[in-house]
């Protein structure tokens, strides 16, 4: 198994020469507008999977994935001319779901904030189900100077006892 830290530096040079490659262009009219996000590699550096994502629609997110698709072996010519390793990896390019997840989150969040504004409403007129303050609270007894004198009375004298 390969040094991590080498696999790390792999991914990066080889999402670097892909991004260049795409931005220079391929032949396919089917290419969209191609961002790759991220690479990861296997400990051993046969395999690098390339993520990446595609402005637009379905179909050209697809028609994107195909071309890719179609372009692996000229793409992974061109890692293999541009990187320092004995053998070229394979490559796998693989759709990243950053946006669709992006907008789900956005949902979910749009759709918090609209419960909290209809708890938040309802909250308004509430009253309480039972008494105001339902916690029960300690007894507290009056201070009578009667009780003081009586205290008195009834401790027994020292060196006494009660038989």
């Amino acid at each position: 198994m390969a040094d991590p830290e080498r696999a790390r530096k792999m991914a990066d040079r080889i999402k670097v020469i892909v991004a260049k490659r795409l931005e220079r262009g391929l032949r396919d009219p089917r290419l969209g507008f191609v961002t790759i996000t991220d690479v990861k590699v296997t400990g051993d550096l046969q395999h690098a999977s390339v993520f990446y994502t595609v402005y637009g629609s379905l179909e050209e997110r697809t028609d994107s994935a195909a071309a890719l698709k179609a372009a692996t072996g000229l793409l992974r010519s061109e890692v293999g001319k541009n990187i320092t390793a004995r053998l070229t990896p394979s490559l796998e390019f693989i759709a990243d779901a950053i946006p669709e997840n992006a907008a789900l989150i956005d949902d979910l969040l749009r759709e918090a904030r609209e419960r909290d504004s209809q708890v938040g409403a309802l909250a308004q007129g509430a009253q309480y189900a039972g008494d105001e303050d339902p916690y029960v609270k300690p007894r507290e007894f009056e201070d009578d100077d009667d009780d003081e004198d009586d205290d008195e009375d009834e401790t027994p004298a020292v060196g006494h006892h009660a038989e």
